[in-house]
């Protein structure tokens, strides 16, 4: 009987153990990275998906004209985020020439009005008031208005805000948005 040499089938017992040990590490290695990109992913969803969105439901509506002659306008803000919006302020602004971001602070506007927490799909509604002799002028074309408003609130403890600057068209009685803008908790400066 031939004998068999067992220090061959040793080296090969020990090279299939090696390779099969580079491939774990190497599949290990690609868990470890794949879980990485998948907590990155959560901190984004959550961060992004997971907070208030407040903004606008639909356009500035003209509502009536007040006993003291001033137009009433009306915005309807809605959450449309899956957390609630806590303590939602509106500040507004009007002037008659084009209204630039920087202008609008908490100390440079004016009105601000409070309106408290939005939950998940939830409205409110903001009015301002703007003077009928401004809008005689502005539809006889002596004088252009422009608004500004802003509707701050806090998102995972942060401020945010969506902001809109708009021009009154005196031929339809309705705003026509020239900028809109969104902030966010890592963009929120000074309102």
């Amino acid at each position: 009987m031939p004998s068999f040499d067992y220090s061959i089938l040793e080296i090969l017992g020990s090279l299939a153990t090696a390779i099969t040990s580079v491939i774990l590490v190497f599949l290990l290695w690609r868990t470890v990275k794949q879980m990485e990109y998948t907590v990155k992913l959560s901190k984004i969803q959550t961060e992004h998906r997971f907070r208030p969105w407040v903004g606008p439901e639909g356009s500035i509506k003209h509502l009536n004209t007040t006993k003291e002659g001033d137009h009433q306008f009306d915005v309807v803000i809605k959450n449309f985020g899956e957390i609630p919006a806590s303590n939602v302020t509106a500040f507004y602004k009007l002037k008659n020439e084009m209204i630039d971001r920087s202008e609008i602070t908490k100390t440079n506007v004016d009105h601000k009005f409070n309106l408290g927490p939005l939950l998940p799909n939830m409205e409110k509604h903001y009015w301002f008031y703007i003077n009928s002799d401004l809008i005689k002028k502005a539809v006889n074309d002596e004088t252009q208005i422009f608004i500004a408003l802003f509707f701050g609130y806090e998102a995972m403890s942060k401020q945010s805000g969506y902001g809109m600057i708009s021009q009154y068209d005196s031929k339809t009685n309705t705003f026509v948005h020239k900028d809109m803008w969104v902030e966010g908790a890592h963009a929120f400066q000074e309102i």
